[in-house]
């Protein structure tokens, strides 16, 4: 039964399944494409949310943390739905790199 619906990083996904014996596919996995500890993952979102972006949704949230976007294109990708000027493009990809 499901309680609650919650968007959640590869790091948070990856400690959660880190704790089931039978997920060895999905352990596999969350190795290979999650990229920050949980502990950064967080400290990312924090940073990302505090810009007070009102375009930046959960979702976005979550995506920027698991791809870490190195550029403008990568970014756009995320934001497909959504259009950021240039400046709050660079706010992101400047808290992105410290990663």
């Amino acid at each position: 039964m499901i309680h609650a619906k919650k968007s959640l990083t590869l790091a948070e996904v990856k400690d959660i399944v880190d704790k089931l014996e039978d997920a060895e596919e999905t352990k596999v996995y969350l190795k290979k494409f999650t990229k920050l500890s949980k502990k950064d993952a967080l400290k990312l979102k924090e940073e990302l949310a505090a810009l007070g972006n009102l375009k930046m949704r959960e979702e976005h949230l979550i995506k920027l943390v698991d791809i870490l976007p190195r550029d403008t294109e990568d970014v756009n990708k995320i934001f497909s739905d959504t259009g950021l000027t240039e400046e709050e493009t660079n706010a992101i990809l400047e808290i992105t790199k410290k990663y």
